[in-house]
């Protein structure tokens, strides 16, 4: 930062020199803000206040300097170097520095001719006319304080045939409490099962019910991309729609009902599927500052990599996924120096990476189970284990992957879950245990294993058991 200490001392410095050198909202701030805060910050949107206007940012200049210099806003966790993505919020240091110049010297608003038009934003369906809209089935009441909520939501399908779909597009019904939202398909019912009387149950870290597939997403300032055919997603019929949302409190009693469209279309001209690096056994003692977890991925095949989506809990301090190629070189995927639960996000690359068979894909997460971690669910700390609760945690990349033909993404979902088998498969492990986030059908590949190989059926995986598995399946003991 210290150019940027520069960079602001020569601006203010240069008042002397004539008011034409300092900065103005209208020529240098306002540009800033419309293209990296106005999704939010504007009104009905999940920000606190609007900035869209000179009067708005002017009485909150130092407020506005402080939180950017902190990085705190605009929120984006991803350190640049590591990953490039689309629609990137992050502010240079030049940047941050002429708000702080703005902000010191009187936050002058400037010549009218300067200002760039109001950006534009898209009130409908920004995709395109859904084919069908999933609607909640009533309002979901939020109080105007308290903790955090996260939600389930079933929205049934009712399809009487087999489908493919080709965008998927999330509409919350409140932007004030809606933080962010996640889109799920279930082939099981067992959501259905889950489901209150208002179509909803209480979910943390994931869908909460096994065998699900994510399907879309949503967070503020998002854009839905055009549907494409070239990756759609079979969904059979009888399936429902889950979607977990996010609810923040916006200091007043509020309801939402959010929707979500889907346009179908053909069969897939190529293959999409997930994939996901798992951390090693987790077992975080109390107190403990800086516990670290590691895990790999080695790739069965040639992939192209579009999307990679980091995923802790309230423990989660730092992440980094990193990409070492056969040749000996590696490709730093993401690094998260300061996580937090509340700013996840899926980050899609602004090019898919092109990944060859063997590569391996590392992850390393650091943990704070101490008493100084201000996000710490527990207070004394406790012991804290893999689970889905809010005082539970995990560590997890996910990862999209892109392969020439469906047959080809079927297959890679095959090869990987014997590399599911080892890191999850520690003697003693409950088939209880086997996460909610792996999808199906690879999940139910994993779970048919375990009741193969429980052959005392206790429901736990014996040691002689493990390595029996290990062995068929050509895994290490």
């Amino acid at each position: 930062m210290k150019i940027a200490a520069v960079f602001v001392a020569s601006i203010i410095f240069s008042v002397a020199a004539g008011a034409a050198d300092v900065p103005t909202f209208n020529k240098h701030i306002a540009p800033l803000l419309y293209q990296h805060c106005a999704t939010c910050h504007r009104p009905g949107e999940v920000a606190p206040f609007s900035l869209l206007t000179y009067e708005d940012a002017a009485k909150r200049a130092k407020l506005i300097a402080s939180a950017t210099e902190r990085r705190f806003m605009p929120p984006w966790k991803p350190e640049p170097g590591y990953g490039k993505f689309a629609n990137e919020r992050r502010l240079t240091d030049d940047q941050i520095a002429l708000i702080r110049a703005w902000a010191e010297n009187g936050a002058p608003e400037g010549d009218p001719g300067d200002k760039p038009p109001l950006p534009a934003f898209t009130d409908g369906w920004q995709a395109g006319k859904p084919d069908q809209i999933l609607a909640m089935p009533s309002s979901f009441a939020v109080a105007s304080s308290g903790h955090d909520l996260f939600r389930c939501f079933l929205l049934p399908l009712n399809l009487d045939r087999d489908v493919y779909v080709s965008g998927t597009e999330f509409r919350p019904g409140n932007r004030r409490i809606v933080h962010h939202a996640l889109v799920y398909v279930d082939t099981t019912g067992a959501a259905r099962a889950r489901a209150g009387r208002d179509g909803g149950y209480p979910c943390f870290g994931g869908p909460g019910v096994p065998g699900v597939n994510l399907i879309g997403g949503w967070v503020p300032g998002t854009v839905a991309q055009p549907p494409s055919n070239e990756f759609s997603r079979f969904i059979p019929k009888g399936s429902d729609v889950v979607v977990q949302i996010h609810y923040h409190p916006s200091g007043k009693p509020e309801s939402d009902q959010s929707s979500v469209g889907l346009i179908f279309s053909g069969p897939p001209k190529r293959g999409r599927t997930g994939a996901m690096v798992i951390g090693g056994r987790l077992d975080i003692p109390p107190g403990d500052p800086h516990y670290v977890v590691k895990g790999q991925l080695v790739l069965p095949r040639d992939v192209e990599l579009s999307g990679i989506s980091p995923h802790a809990h309230y423990l989660g301090k730092e992440m980094k996924v990193t990409a070492y190629l056969p040749d000996g070189t590696s490709i730093p995927l993401i690094w998260i120096k300061d996580w937090d639960f509340n700013w996840q996000g899926a980050y899609q690359y602004e090019k898919p990476i092109g990944l060859p068979k063997d590569t391996r894909i590392e992850l390393e997460y650091i943990f704070d189970n101490s008493e100084n971690n201000p996000r710490n669910p527990s207070h004394p700390p406790v012991r804290v284990k893999w689970g889905e609760q809010s005082t539970d945690e995990m560590a997890l990349a996910f990862l999209v992957v892109l392969l020439p033909t469906p047959d080809d993404a079927d297959a890679f979902g095959r090869q990987i879950v014997i590399q599911y088998f080892e890191a999850f498969l520690y003697e003693g492990m409950s088939i209880d245990d086997l996460p909610f986030e792996i999808a199906s059908p690879q999940r139910e590949r994993l779970l048919q294993a375990l009741r193969f190989f429980d052959r005392n059926g206790n429901g736990i995986l014996d040691s002689d058991e493990r390595k029996a598995l290990l062995r068929i399946f050509g895994g290490n003991n």
